[in-house]
């Protein structure tokens, strides 16, 4: 049987069409981000950076590039994720603290009253830190913190924490790997909470792993070489101390950083601020239905100081709601 020429060509244009999306799509890094300013605008500094003869190009060494978590990476909302770790802690060794059923703010945690627990700011979260993270070594901690994130679920979405990553930021990390960048978290929140899965979620070795911690110890226990968490402050990677976090553990300034409240200011201030090609961007949460919208008044990722200086010191702003086409991975 003869087969229509005309259907045959037909076929051929429809399969030319087919082809020529799959490359398109392909092609795209950055396939959950609308086409507008904020996408462009990555594409062009990474694509002029990594060029060979580009006058922009920045050798692979110095492609450093540094991403804050909660509120960047993953949601933040009601409160910090660390936060419902904290409280989950806790509720688990109350049995071994009856002094907590009238001490606050533990008190308040048994109690359920979340806004009175949280009512002492950070001298309270950090309380309640070193009482519930100290104690023990770095092997437990990490044990008990994989157990968490394995398990656990956020208390609107139902959803696992590590499920509440943008999708959008994963493929900024990727995109940034594949053209020589190392990525790098720097966090206000605790170093060992985020060491134990961060590569497993976004493709960020321990070691490239920037935040919050207290003082640890060697000791030997039962013959054994540990070391062990103690209940005494030792860094707060925040606002003016993620510039020195980074200098600490990186010794190189990024070219790229991005955030998205006020306690990331200093470390795009400090990226941008720097010779040659620069990048900063700050993620905007103004999207109620897919996710939170919040900025100046938010008592937590508050965003008002980046908002008014950032689009003068020439960093992206981009919008939840206008720049993604999707905020959370799809299963």
């Amino acid at each position: 049987m003869k087969t229509n020429p005309r259907v045959l060509f037909v076929a051929a244009i429809i399969g030319a069409v087919a082809f020529t999306s799959a490359v398109t799509r392909a092609a795209d890094p950055l396939p959950s981000w609308n086409d507008t300013g904020p996408k462009q605008a990555i594409i062009a500094f990474v694509e002029n950076v990594t060029a060979e003869g580009s006058p922009e190009f920045v050798p692979p060494a110095e492609r450093i590039a540094v991403f804050d978590n909660d509120g960047c990476l993953w949601a933040e909302q009601p409160m910090y994720f660390q936060a419902f770790f904290i409280f989950d802690r806790i509720k688990a060794l109350a049995p071994q603290h009856p002094e907590w059923k009238e001490q606050e703010p533990f008190a308040s945690v048994l109690k359920g009253d979340v806004k009175a627990a949280l009512a002492g700011g950070e001298k309270s979260l950090l309380e309640m830190a070193m009482a519930t993270h100290a104690g023990m070594t770095t092997e437990e901690f990490e044990k008990i913190v994989n157990d968490w994130i394995t398990t656990a679920t956020h208390p609107k979405t139902g959803k696992r924490y590590t499920e509440m990553v943008y999708q959008p930021m994963l493929e900024v990390l990727t995109y940034l790997r594949a053209r020589g960048f190392k990525t790098f978290i720097v966090s206000g929140g605790g170093i060992e909470f985020m060491r134990p899965w961060a590569e497993r979620v976004y493709g960020v070795p321990p070691e490239q792993v920037i935040g919050s911690s207290i003082k640890t110890k060697f000791e030997t226990r039962d013959g054994q070489p540990v070391i062990v968490r103690l209940p005494e402050l030792n860094f707060i990677d925040d606002k003016a101390g993620k510039p020195v976090g980074i200098q600490q553990h990186i010794g190189r300034r990024p070219v790229m950083a991005v955030g998205n409240s006020d306690g990331d200011f200093e470390m795009l201030q400090w990226t941008t601020s720097g010779k040659g090609p620069r990048f900063g961007l700050i993620v905007h949460h103004t999207d109620a239905d897919r996710e939170w919208a919040y900025d100046r008044e938010s008592h937590v990722g508050r965003l008002a100081r980046g908002l008014d200086e950032g689009p003068n010191r020439g960093w992206t702003i981009v919008s939840m709601k206008d720049d993604w086409k999707t905020i959370f991975p799809e299963k």
